[in-house]
């Protein structure tokens, strides 16, 4: 699994211009989920997710983490995260899960998300075209591979 994450001032998830989910400060997680990925790529990555400090604390400091903010969030997948551009100009995506693989998984990811903050979080449509638009605040963006694990 890969998930950008991303400290946003605010974002917003858009469906043929329909809201389907809008936060204020928080984070934005694009997720990315590959056909080896299972139990144990999830929990890694939602700990990480959930507990990363990228948010400034009372010096200024990347010391906090979103319950330390009362921040928001939103999941939005997206299998092009695990594009292949070793060969040519179009990339492939082999590598992605196939929807009913990936599905789940991401929903898992959301629900439990949802458990480990204690509220609810926003939510892209799996599958849907989407446009999102964000406030990156900093910019701070991070890269998250539970395959790599760092």
């Amino acid at each position: 699994m890969r998930a950008v994450v991303q400290r946003v001032g605010h974002a917003r998830v858009e469906i043929d211009g329909h809201c389907v989910a809008e936060i204020g400060r928080g984070i934005l997680v694009l997720l990315g989920i590959e056909e080896t990925d299972g139990e144990e790529d999830l929990t890694w990555l939602l700990g990480k997710v959930a507990r990363m400090r990228i948010h400034a604390d009372d010096a200024g400091l990347m010391n906090s983490a979103l319950q330390d903010i009362g921040g928001e969030v939103i999941v939005v997948s997206q299998f092009t995260l695990h594009a292949s551009t070793k060969k040519g100009n179009r990339p492939s995506f082999l590598r992605a899960a196939r929807p009913e693989h990936a599905e789940p998984l991401y929903q898992r990811f959301c629900d439990l998300l949802e458990k480990e903050l204690g509220h609810p979080i926003g939510r892209g449509v799996f599958g849907a075209d989407m446009k999102v638009t964000l406030m990156n605040d900093g910019p701070v963006t991070i890269l998250i591979d539970s395959k790599q694990r760092e």
